[in-house]
């Protein structure tokens, strides 16, 4: 032909390639606008080649060990429960009645998770402060962590022993890093079942339903850590809220609690399981009393956690 360089025509089968590649390219530039047919078809979509079979289980936890705490001792640790019944009555307060069942429940709860449970009544301000001094002073090097328990009458920031009422820091102070060396990066854990303050919440209706210390070398610093760290302090109340206790069947939270313990407490991580208690507390229960004043209330716990790593029991 005339005008047509022969020489340099491009062969038809070259020209089908070209447009079937460029095809291919707008294909796969639009593929997360298609339809997803996995959910048309959830059962056919076809294993691709070496892939690896998956569980049938696909409620997987994932490992992670340098963000969880050491539990590899001797010892889980101890658990000191201070169960306050009776006050003096210049203190203004009433007997707790309930709160037996209370302690003797979370006796046997943190006894079966592995931890060296002590109980103590009817505790003074003073008494309390010694009794936790000497368990910070003691040696916790072979234990994974430490539990104490408050039950009591209470304030916002506050506990009651039997003659009067102390701030809480007092008690947790004593186990800060600078001064209970031996629980150092190790979770010092604090549920207190008391009020902190006197405002009901009335509800609202829904419809819908540390590093290895005898070796130091490049591989493996030392490190500061704050001396508040590694705490956690369940309170079984949100702060200024009453904090509601069955005469017969013991507290709202500790109740929840040791159901969730014994359900869970070798299963979940410490949050998991709080957050189920948390809930509970707040679907399960609901106060009753002649006194329409102090009927139809509800209550939600409030976690403050220091942690910095996960927790398994």
């Amino acid at each position: 032909m005339e005008g047509i360089d022969e020489d340099n025509l491009v062969p038809e089968s070259e020209i089908r390639e070209k447009e079937e590649e460029e095809e291919e390219a707008d294909a796969a530039d639009d593929v997360d606008a298609k339809p997803d047919r996995s959910q048309r078809f959830p059962f056919s979509f076809r294993k691709k080649k070496n892939e690896p079979e998956k569980p049938a289980n696909q409620n997987i936890r994932i490992i992670t060990p340098e963000f969880q705490y050491a539990m590899n001792y001797q010892k889980l640790g101890k658990c000191i429960i201070i169960n306050n019944k009776n006050f003096d009555a210049r203190t203004g307060m009433c007997i707790r009645n309930g709160t037996d069942k209370d302690a003797g429940d979370l006796c046997k709860c943190f006894r079966s998770l592995g931890f060296d449970v002590k109980v103590v009544n009817d505790q003074s301000c003073e008494m309390m402060e010694l009794l936790l001094q000497s368990v910070a002073k003691n040696d916790h090097s072979d234990s994974a962590c430490f539990a104490c328990i408050l039950l009591s009458h209470g304030e916002e920031g506050q506990i009651y022993g039997t003659d009067g009422v102390m701030a809480i820091k007092t008690l947790t102070t004593l186990f800060r890093g600078d001064k209970c060396q031996s629980l150092v990066g190790k979770p010092k854990l604090f549920f207190i079942q008391a009020c902190r303050g006197s405002d009901f919440d009335e509800g609202i209706q829904t419809d819908s339903g540390p590093t290895n210390d005898s070796m130091e070398t490049d591989a493996n610093p030392r490190y500061k850590i704050p001396v508040e760290a590694d705490f956690l302090i369940a309170y079984s109340t949100v702060p200024g809220y009453y904090s509601w206790r069955n005469p017969g069947r013991g507290s709202w939270f500790v109740q929840a609690l040791c159901s969730v313990l014994n359900q869970y407490g070798k299963q979940l991580e410490l949050m998991q399981i709080l957050t189920r208690v948390n809930y509970l507390v707040a679907t399960n229960f609901e106060s009753w009393s002649d006194d329409p004043r102090f009927s139809e209330k509800k209550q939600i716990p409030c976690v403050v956690s220091m942690l910095t790593k996960e927790l398994y029991f």
